[in-house]
């Protein structure tokens, strides 16, 4: 079911106040230039769906790109059945009653037609005044990009759309010709060697933030652990990558390291937050469909980044862990850092199972004025919504059971502490600063 107001009369006042309030989303991958769905198929194709009616016993092939939008939307709606008892299913149907009028309380092969027509908004007009209707439906204030660092970033209003400069390619992939030549072309730098990769991560950063970016982000595998690597040991690992020279395995970590603290050091220097998302294991389920392939395992640890907390204490490090048992790590390292801050419910993580036991410890240990409460990881904008919905009820409830009723707060007063970790928090941290003070 769509999400509804909480059963508890505490809990239900707590959500249908927060409902009122704008969203303000740290995190997505909004395409500016097309954000909300033109057809049910841009809804529909979320990995989410695909990859759990793949799980439940759709073949691949029912999805694949070379089929037209209507009917891999069609062949879905045949397995919809089989997972309608997941959250996932409850963005969906909230989506389709919020912003489609849809009249059934289950999707259907039947009124799947009857929905993909309501949906669709193909011309570029009526496309235009979709994006307008859903974001003030939705009551959106900002919402964060995933930026990759060639991105012209032209073409929207950064006051709306914000955006994030993505570097997992910096990192991860400077070895690869393409990467290189991205680079080369977005700075007009010549990069040939550490010096010059430094100046031409320096012209991306001046370049992203003029154009009103809040943050740098990453995604890094579980067994990523930074350390300090130096200019001088990493001059000739760096030379031989940009020049797609075979590396030994203790190179390639090299030059993986030396990026990453390099672009920790221009996040000191223009003082944007630097947003690690840690954990996933890319492609464990070739098989799989697109964006469903990727999974976690148990090896992340905080405690291999105890030399960049240490080092950067002056950037602050929102974090998003995968594994769902690892929130208990991120809330002591919140705990006793100043510059650590959880971040959101990220991926497998973001059911309300996961999210109220990692909500109810950071509330009970993690400073108040240090949480970011929610991020919708959204790809179309129609998604934020339901998304930010199950935050809001899983916070209401836990506000209603541990302060309220636990320690007799007033609702006013729980309202503020929603309100600061929804709104305050984020439009603080996510400054042009990026400051915790």
């Amino acid at each position: 079911m769509p999400t509804t107001s909480p059963h508890d009369p505490k809990a239900r006042e707590l959500f249908d106040e927060m409902t009122r309030w704008p969203i303000f989303d740290p995190h997505s991958h909004i395409d500016p230039a097309r954000p909300a769905a033109r057809n049910f198929d841009e809804v529909l194709g979320y990995h989410y769906y695909t990859e759990l009616a793949h799980s439940a016993g759709m073949p691949s092939e029912f999805v694949a790109p070379s089929l037209d939008p209507e009917t891999r939307v069609r062949n879905l709606a045949g397995y919809l059945d089989r997972i309608d008892n997941t959250v996932q299913y409850s963005w969906l149907l909230e989506i389709a009653k919020t912003f489609h009028d849809f009249p059934h309380d289950r999707i259907t092969p039947q009124n799947i037609g009857e929905l993909y027509d309501r949906a669709e908004r193909s011309t570029s007009s009526s496309g235009a005044a979709w994006d307008h209707e859903v974001w003030k439906k939705s009551q959106l204030e900002a919402v964060f990009l995933t930026n990759e660092f060639d991105d012209p970033l032209e073409g929207w209003d950064p006051q709306k759309y914000v955006p994030c400069l993505r570097t997992d390619d910096l990192v991860l992939k400077l070895h690869e010709p393409t990467t290189v030549d991205r680079l080369r072309r977005a700075t007009n730098v010549d990069v040939q060697d550490y010096a010059t990769l430094r100046q031409a991560i320096g012209v991306l950063f001046e370049r992203f933030v003029k154009r009103g970016a809040r943050a740098c982000a990453i995604s890094l595998p579980p067994d990523f652990a930074p350390y300090r690597a130096t200019a001088k040991r990493a001059v000739t690992p760096v030379r031989r990558a940009l020049h797609q020279m075979d590396q030994r395995p203790d190179e390639h970590d090299e030059v993986r390291q030396v990026v990453f603290w390099t672009l920790a050091e221009f996040c000191a220097e223009f003082r944007l937050p630097f947003d690690l998302m840690i954990g996933p294991i890319r492609n464990v389920y070739p098989a799989g469909v697109a964006g469903g392939r990727d999974l976690f395992d148990r090896r992340v640890s905080l405690h291999g980044y105890r030399e960049l907390f240490n080092h950067f204490s002056g950037v602050t490090f929102p974090v998003s862990t995968l594994s769902p048992d690892a929130g208990g790590e991120l809330v002591a390292y919140s705990w006793i850092f100043p510059n650590v801050v959880p971040m959101g419910h990220w991926w497998y993580s973001n059911i309300p199972a996961y999210i109220a036991a990692d909500l109810r410890a950071r509330l009970q240990a993690v400073p108040k004025v240090k949480q970011v409460g929610y991020y919708s990881d959204a790809y179309k904008l129609e998604f934020v919504l339901p998304k930010f919905n199950m935050f809001r009820r899983v916070l209401a409830e836990t506000l209603a059971d541990d302060a309220v009723r636990g320690q007799g707060w007033s609702i006013d007063r729980a309202l503020e502490l929603a309100r600061l970790i929804l709104l305050e928090n984020p439009k603080r941290i996510f400054g042009r600063a990026g400051a915790l003070s």
